[in-house]
């Protein structure tokens, strides 16, 4: 028994002979690329490119007849018009090439033109949708201690809410450069660096050198009014100050972490230091957790110290700690404003 017919057979070799065809026609039809009429396409691009007259404009809302002023043709300029009488957006300039009248050199041409409104645009990551305003005003210079809430509302650079804070921070303690400016917590280090062009800022008034402050006493507020000392330098050096038992000498506040060279040089004009205000340390008496604390003391010298301590019962002078090599001379010379010396225990008093 045949597993086809005979009609099943011819309609295959028909199938075949066709397809076969097919095939051999888009092998030789199939059109050859022309080197010399691409180069000439390529001229014409170009010298289309010298004859637009492009002016920035916002393809959400730009009509046919400026796109025509423009130099587009009318292809080009209905198929931009139809993108968006369709519904669609466009919300980033790559957006226009997507149009079908639009080839990729036109739309190179057009790239540095094309500018996208607020209502539409894709906010960037660095910013939080409440800084976008419907239509931001051109930045200019500002002065810091005069600027409104309102100005900072327009430029969308804050939301309402941060632009309070931001004058009320300001009126609080002043803006006298970037650093003051960067401590500010509604004010991101991207936002700061957009705005530093901008930022005029008035000249800080040093305090008097004939009434400068005494670093041992002064709360907070009085270190923050010191030129040079800004909101997060105020803590570390308070922090420093109480493991010291106070300064001995304002060149210490180098030791700090977070003053700059620069304020440190700033601050040195405006400060003194009373050694009368400094806590010493009774060395014979105070406890490992006291002598571990301050920062003079390494762990090293207080392993000494207490061992020592305990067979010999103290000390009488910072020289006899060096006798003892439990200080080196340059370590006795940094901790003797901070050591005091009672009377030295007698191990052998019962």
């Amino acid at each position: 028994m045949a597993l086809f017919t005979e009609r099943e057979i011819r309609g295959t070799v028909v199938f075949v002979a066709l397809a076969l065809l097919v095939i051999l026609g888009f092998l030789f039809v199939r059109p050859r690329v022309d080197p010399e009429a691409a180069r000439s396409a390529a001229a014409e691009l170009e010298t289309r490119r010298d004859s637009l007259r492009l002016t920035p404009f916002d393809p959400n809302t730009v009509g046919y007849d400026e796109l025509r002023e423009m130099g587009l043709t009318r292809h080009e300029a209905v198929s931009l018009v139809k993108y968006r009488a369709a519904r669609k957006i466009f919300r980033i300039p790559e957006d226009v090439a997507l149009c079908y009248g639009i080839g990729d050199s036109l739309f190179r041409a057009l790239r540095p033109y094309i500018r996208i409104g607020r209502k539409y645009a894709v906010a960037p990551r660095e910013y939080r949708p409440g800084r976008i305003v419907a239509e931001p005003i051109a930045v200019e210079p500002f002065r810091v201690d005069t600027v409104s809430a309102r100005y900072l509302r327009a430029i969308g650079a804050l939301s309402r809410r941060q632009a309070k804070v931001f004058i009320d921070r300001r009126d609080l303690s002043g803006f006298y450069d970037m650093e003051d400016v960067r401590e500010c917590f509604v004010v991101s280090d991207s936002l700061a660096s957009a705005l530093e062009p901008y930022l005029i800022f008035p000249e800080r008034k040093p305090k008097p050198w004939e009434q400068p402050v005494e670093l041992n006493t002064a709360d907070s507020a009085t270190l923050r009014s010191i030129a040079g000392i800004g909101e997060r330098t105020v803590g570390p050096i308070m922090a420093y100050r109480e493991r010291l038992g106070g300064f001995h000498s304002p060149e210490q506040l180098a030791e700090v972490p977070g003053v700059t060279e620069r304020n440190y040089e700033t601050i040195l004009k405006q400060i003194y230091c009373d050694s009368c205000k400094i806590r010493k340390i009774d060395v014979n008496f105070a406890s490992p957790n006291v002598l571990g604390r301050h920062p003079y003391i390494a762990s090293r010298t207080l392993r000494k110290l207490l061992k020592t301590r305990q067979l010999k019962g103290g000390w009488s002078t910072a020289e006899e700690m060096i006798e003892d090599h439990i200080l080196t001379p340059e370590e006795a010379a940094r901790l003797s404003p901070y050591l005091g010396f009672s009377r030295k225990a007698d191990p052998t008093d019962e």
